[in-house]
Parts: C-alpha cells; structure tokens; sequence
C-alpha cells in the first residue's frame, strides 16, 4: 500500500488573482501553485474548494465600520462577532503534472447585497480581502498496482491577500459605474407606483428622490 505519510506532501499556495473579463457572471480567476514535491507524478485531481472570508485578519477605516455594523453590530463586540464566514465553494479538475503545477481556478462573485459576503465585500473601502482556501477532493497517482486514488489530506489550505481594487475592478466590469439590489415584489410595486406618479425616467431617480424626501 502507498505509504500514509505520502499523503500529507501535496501542498497548495494562492499566486494571484484576476477579474475575468467574458464570463457569464462576476468571475475572479485565482492563480494556484500545487506541488507534489516527491519524483511521482500526479495524474490528476478532482478539487474542491471551500472558500472563507476572514473579517478578524484586517482593521476596519470609521467608515468602513459604520457600513459593517449590520454583520458584526457595534465595534466593540467585533472581538467576538468577527468570525471567518463563507464566500462560496467551488471544484475544479486538475490535469498531470510532476513536482508542481499551476493552475487558473474560476471563482463567482455576487454582487447581491442580501449575500453577507458581498455586503461585506462592498464596504470596504481600500486595502485587502483576507481569504482562507481549504482544499478536499480526490488525487490519482499510477502505483505498482495501478491507478490508486488517494483523498487530498485534511488541513490543505492557503491564504491570500484580494486586493479590494480587484475585487472593484471586477464588479466594474460587469455593473459599469453601478451595483445591484433585489427588491420584494411589493416594495417593487411601491416603486413603480411612485415613479409613474412623479414622472421619474430611472430607477435611479426613483431611490434618489426617496432619499431626498427622506433627508439627511
């Protein structure tokens, strides 16, 4: 049988991160460095990926803060509230390499501000996103037996740095200069009743002029 300990020497590091510009939806391509570093080769992996926000691993501008409270309350019990938080899951299939390879992971991105993580992601002014990759899945390797399968070990991971300028990059590429709001169906209703009563041309007219009625 292939020793146990041959398990623990698949290894996973995050290089970098770019928007991609004609996907379907709001895509980041994540760079990752795998590495076998013992002489066998690898003939492939079935990955996944779990990918986590950790809101404890930066500090927070007063503005920032002020937008955050709603996930984390008030600043004083961020000692407590600031826990990792999930930003999506995906899988990806590996091809053969030997010692190391590197390879393009698509990763979604909503810019829906009921999804925490992207309510998160939109109040941070500047600065970097600390992401937590924790690695599963299923890696092939020929032995003196054949092909053996072998699960990726417990405890691969990798952290990296997103530059919240790509991540903003990202969404201006899909929402040009805008974001994206889903609304109940009545609340849609309300709006389109004052628009039409008001004369209103946009949608964006429609929430600016609620806002100035609001005042301050």
């Amino acid at each position: 049988m292939m020793p146990a300990a041959e398990t623990l020497r698949l290894s996973f590091a995050v290089e970098d991160a770019r928007p991609e510009r004609y996907a379907q939806a709001p895509t980041m391509s994540f760079g990752l460095r795998i590495s076998a570093p013992d002489d066998g080769d690898v003939e492939s992996i079935a990955l996944g990926c779990q990918i986590r926000i950790e809101p404890g691993r930066r500090r927070y501008q007063p503005e920032e803060q002020k937008l955050l409270g709603d996930l984390f309350g008030e600043p004083s019990r961020w000692g407590q509230t600031l826990r990792p938080f999930l930003l999506t899951q995906v899988s990806t299939l590996v091809r053969r390499f030997a010692g190391s390879c590197r390879v393009e992971v698509p990763v979604p991105f909503t810019y829906d501000l009921e999804v925490a993580a992207a309510r998160y992601l939109h109040a941070l002014g500047n600065g970097s996103v600390p992401l937590l990759f924790l690695f599963s899945g299923t890696f092939f390797r020929d032995g003196a037996d054949g092909l053996r399968a072998t699960p990726v070990p417990w405890g691969c991971e990798a952290r990296f740095e997103l530059p919240v300028s790509s991540w903003r990059a990202l969404m201006d590429l899909y929402f040009p200069g805008g974001g994206w709001l889903r609304l109940g169906r009545a609340t849609l209703d309300g709006l389109t009743g004052h628009k039409a009563r008001h004369g209103l041309l946009t949608w964006d007219e429609v929430i600016s002029d609620l806002l100035k009625r609001a005042g301050p």
